[in-house]
């Protein structure tokens, strides 16, 4: 399939298959009103399947890459669903003990895409679980529209004590030096900033790429630092931003926060047209230079 980028669609029509990633219309009405967009032959069924994920595009760093050793890994999450598996991606020579960095998946589950910035991470030197939130439902299905749907039956509160107990796992875990990093995109932004809450000052670094945010009140209990990334063009996420912001500063929080201009929601992920390769290669350099500076000496 030819890859398409932002630019090749109009806004309006990125905007619904926004609200359809994210629940908030069925697919038969994304359909419905991609109508109006289908113009010149193209059908509305090409629109939906050329702004899917294609995952062949998504490997930077094959599962075989002689610089890492990656293998799948149970987690036990006793206040949770009993126990979430995840891929665990280190460099293949451990040289001293090492950051670790979990690496939380969007509203589908452990795609090949989050897989691949686990391995991504270790090739970069550090240590990095990617847990799969559908764990209890029989784990990431394949196929991110059954993976949505999949998505929507796991308890929620539950699933967020797994991320947890994951997170908890990993900064104590042998090969680590005892500081933990996180990042997530989407949903596992929102999981990020509910992780910075949670853990307090055992989360030494956060990288939440156009998470949801958590409420005012919850923030005092930020102690890690954080880097926030945003993409211009999401009005969703972005309107919880300013007080967010105004609490993180009230609260003194050191944070950074970048808007990567006339991007969407999904910048980083480079297996759909909403990919923008600049902005995600900026981000991408920023949370490693970000991470370097919490989480290693």
């Amino acid at each position: 399939m030819e890859r398409k980028k932002a630019v090749d669609f109009p806004q309006e029509l990125l905007n619904l298959f926004d609200k359809y990633v994210h629940g908030d219309i069925e697919r038969r009405d994304f359909l419905e009103g991609a109508k109006r967009f289908a113009v010149g032959g193209v059908t509305v069924t090409a629109l939906y399947e050329s702004l899917k994920p294609n995952y062949a595009w998504a490997q930077q760093v094959p599962k075989d890459d002689p610089r890492i050793k990656v293998e799948t890994v149970s987690v036990d999450s006793p206040a949770g669903n009993a126990s979430i598996k995840g891929v665990f991606a280190r460099p293949a020579k451990l040289t001293g003990k090492l950051p670790t960095v979990v690496v939380i998946h969007e509203n589908r589950g452990l795609n090949p895409y989050i897989e691949d910035v686990a391995r991504r991470f270790a090739a970069e030197n550090f240590i990095a679980f990617a847990p799969d939130g559908l764990t209890s439902a029989g784990g990431y299905p394949g196929d991110d529209e059954k993976g949505g749907k999949l998505f929507q039956t796991v308890d929620r509160a539950k699933m967020t004590e797994d991320f947890i107990a994951v997170a908890k796992w990993l900064k104590s875990h042998r090969d680590g030096n005892g500081k933990l990093g996180s990042v997530g995109f989407c949903f596992g932004g929102g999981i990020t900033n509910t992780l910075a809450v949670r853990l307090g000052a055992d989360l030494n670094a956060g990288a939440p790429f156009y998470g949801g945010q958590p409420k005012a009140e919850d923030v005092p209990k930020i102690k890690a630092p954080l880097m926030l990334h945003y993409a211009g063009n999401d009005a969703r996420v972005n309107a919880g931003w300013p007080p967010y912001e105004e609490a993180l500063k009230a609260n003194k929080v050191n944070y950074t926060a970048y808007v990567y201009d006339n991007t969407n929601h999904g910048f980083h992920n480079d297996t759909t047209p909403r990919y923008d390769e600049a902005a995600a290669k900026l981000a991408w350099k920023r949370t490693l230079e970000f991470f370097n500076k919490n989480l290693r000496g």
